[in-house]
């Protein structure tokens, strides 16, 4: 019998997503095949230290709810370590799946450390996890490769104080608005604006989480989701809906189960094909890889779609669009988070070939 691939699931991380980091991250544990893995759950408390061995996942959350499963770890919390300490437990996996999202975490940091310690990991590398973190700058590669953007304007937290200059940027775009932190997920920090009476709060909501704000204009429309996953060639999931509980898809719209999940959502057959069309688009134009969930607005009166982002370690809860809509395509959790680990692995294969392999100059 074969050794089983030692993965290293790390979560938690400083980032204002940290709960549901670990969320993803439980359902993550315990989709990996016991068979051909050997889990190694590493923590990343909120001050940004790691824990290694025994059940950091218990540590974090406290509950209890895992036990240690890995054999040869003592049936403790996790022990606290700095960074150089960790690398050492890290530097003996096979590969690593990040379940950390937002800032260090799904922005390329971690990437670029994994890249350093020559390590295989799941997802998008350093450029593409940076580009799609920040929604400006993806906005901006998007309409570069083509891909239909909705209307949006970019403010800095030092710019907020120069009312003038506020109203002159934000002149062309019409309520509601969208006022969002340009680097982190899962809805934190978002507001929607319906008059000039709401948006400085709004502003100062988004600046306390980043120094970059994107507003976006309002678009009446149906929200669309498609999952991506594929290296050089990427495939698209079907096509789900959310159909939200509050006023726009927030945080505890997103998880507390309370909204709708139409898969596959009930739209005309070329409009399901342009999304999927666009989701691999988006997906390769950031440089995408392993895994990625493309959001898109669909205008059901003109008849236009529109993406909104891309996000490179997805939602992966049990309410989580991502592994639903592959569920709806035909693989199960325990085959999606399998067929991830695979791709990583060949991934790094393919960028990193051995001694004596062909290579054009």
């Amino acid at each position: 019998m074969s050794r089983r691939i030692r993965v290293g699931v790390i979560f938690g991380g400083q980032s204002a997503e940290h709960d549901v980091s670990l969320q993803s991250a439980r359902f993550v544990l315990d989709s990996l095949d016991p068979e051909r893995f050997e889990v190694v759950p590493i923590g990343i408390t909120r001050q940004g230290r790691f824990l290694v061995g025994g059940d950091p996942m218990r540590a974090l959350t406290g509950d209890g709810r895992r036990e240690p499963e890995t054999p040869g770890l003592a049936p403790a919390q996790g022990r606290e370590v700095e960074l150089t300490e960790a690398t050492g437990a890290i530097g003996r996996l096979d590969v690593v799946f990040p379940v950390l999202h937002g800032p260090r975490g799904e922005d390329g940091t971690l990437q670029g450390f994994l890249e350093l310690a020559g390590l295989p990991y799941v997802g998008a590398g350093v450029l593409g996890s940076a580009v799609s973190m920040d929604k400006a700058v993806m906005k901006m590669v998007f309409l570069q490769a083509g891909l239909p953007v909705g209307p949006y304007r970019l403010l800095l937290r030092s710019e907020l104080g120069d009312d003038r200059l506020v109203e002159e940027r934000l002149r062309d775009l019409g309520y509601p608005l969208f006022v969002k932190p340009c680097n982190l997920g899962s809805s934190v920090g978002i507001s929607r604006v319906e008059d000039r009476g709401q948006l400085h709060a709004a502003l100062q909501a988004a600046a306390h989480y980043d120094r970059r704000i994107i507003v976006e204009q309002g678009i009446r429309a149906r929200e669309l989701e498609c999952g991506v996953i594929g290296n050089d060639q990427p495939e698209a999931s079907v096509v789900g809906e959310i159909v939200s509980s509050g006023v726009f898809y927030d945080f505890a719209a997103k998880y507390d189960g309370s909204s709708g999940l139409k898969i596959p959502a009930e739209i005309p057959a070329a409009i399901s094909d342009q999304v999927r069309a666009y989701a691999v688009r988006a997906f390769r134009a950031v440089d995408a890889a392993g895994l990625a969930r493309v959001d898109f607005f669909y205008d059901e009166a003109g008849g236009a779609v529109y993406v909104n982002e891309i996000n490179t370690i997805p939602g992966f809860t049990a309410y989580s669009m991502f592994p639903l809509l592959w569920q709806a395509t035909g693989l199960s959790a325990r085959q999606l988070c399998g067929r991830l680990v695979d791709l990583a692995l060949q991934r790094h294969a393919e960028r990193n070939p051995g001694p004596g392999s062909e290579s054009g100059s």
